[in-house]
């Protein structure tokens, strides 16, 4: 996908970032920031898939921006300013990396659970977080013309997950050659290393994301859905959760969809099992739901009815995968606190309770 942008257009953005780029060098940090702020999405996308995290990613971004302002007097210019403060970011996200443990989420911890059975548990480990697609680079398309994945197909859940099962050098190679583009050459430069390791690395990296990665990207899937069917989708899972009707939700659902709901490490797969842990679990609460988007991807801000506050409090996100015209992966995040990352109210206010289900 071009970005349409016309070759004067370009030329002019080149030379505002020349003379910025010169006043930061001079110690004018107000040219700085405006010197690194078109690219600070796409550098905070970056820091996310390499972490799965967006708060792992804040934390990543900031120490870019320090590292990049104290190591301004030795960038000559010898590569884009993009690429040198992607390097950056690549390596801020390795040391953390080194602190954290591997993110995943409910499915890669064991098989689907038997929804009859009574124990939930919370497993205190990394977990993928979810993605406010409001933050994502505005050009979605390919980052160049060596990049395999779209901007928008590299921050879905399925993608982000899957390459949290990536060593960390296997990771940070795949990123930048096959998401941001970086040719070889650049990539061995950037992670201090040689092109043939470059190389190796990639090809260990590609065989295990075609083991994990779905036959379909989402962007694929929402392509063909169409307009009516989304709509239908959205409006349908809204309206199913706030009259907590079980069989409207199944009704959306792929025969073999999942539903999970992390921090809980059990999951469910099939509309029969999602059918008997529905009314034992989220369907004994009342719900408003808020359509967002979430790594590109349909997602809602759920909201479970609160007597003594008389109101829908923040509860969760729901990120949704389709496939074939149906849901075929609910993956739920229980905690509250991400609907600020979205900025979603922390409650709903409302003088009349929904309907019991």
């Amino acid at each position: 996908m071009g970005t349409g942008v016309s070759h004067e257009e370009t030329t002019r953005a080149q030379r505002r970032e020349r003379a910025r780029l010169d006043a930061a060098h001079s110690g004018d940090e107000r040219a700085f920031v405006d010197l690194v702020a078109p690219y600070r999405r796409e550098l905070h996308a970056h820091c996310y898939r390499m972490l799965g995290s967006v708060h792992d990613a804040d934390e990543a971004l900031q120490e870019t921006l320090v590292r990049a302002w104290r190591g301004l007097p030795g960038f000559l210019g010898r590569s884009s300013l993009r690429t040198w403060l992607h390097k950056i970011a690549t390596n801020a996200s390795l040391r953390l990396l080194e602190q954290r443990s591997r993110r995943a989420l409910p499915v890669d911890y064991g098989p689907a659970a038997d929804p009859h059975d009574a124990e939930w548990w919370a497993v205190e480990a990394g977990w993928v977080e979810p993605y406010p697609s409001d933050r994502l680079h505005v050009d979605t398309g390919r980052a160049g013309p060596a990049a395999r994945y779209e901007r928008t197909e590299s921050v879905e859940l399925a993608f982000v997950a899957a390459v949290q099962h990536l060593p960390p050098n296997q990771r940070a190679v795949l990123v930048l050659r096959e998401v941001l583009g970086f040719s070889a050459k650049e990539t061995a430069a950037a992670l201090e290393t040689t092109v043939a390791a470059v190389n190796s690395a990639l090809q260990r990296a590609r065989g295990t994301l075609r083991r994990r990665l779905p036959e379909r990207s989402q962007q694929a899937s929402l392509r063909t859905l169409g307009d009516v069917r989304l709509r239908e989708l959205v409006q349908g899972y809204v309206d199913a959760w706030e009259r907590g009707d079980a069989a409207a939700i199944l009704d959306l659902l792929a025969e073999d969809a999942t539903f999970s709901m992390p921090p809980f490490a059990a999951w469910y797969r099939g509309r029969e099992a999602i059918a008997a842990f529905l009314p034992r679990g989220p369907l004994r609460e009342r719900w408003r739901l808020l359509p967002v988007r979430a790594n590109a991807q349909l997602a809602f801000g759920c909201y479970r009815w609160n007597s003594d506050e008389r109101s829908y409090v923040a509860h969760s996100i729901d990120v949704v995968a389709v496939a074939e015209r149906r849901i075929d992966q609910i993956t739920a995040f229980l905690d509250a606190g991400l609907l600020a990352d979205f900025d979603l109210p922390p409650r709903l206010h409302t003088g009349v309770a929904a309907a019991a289900p």
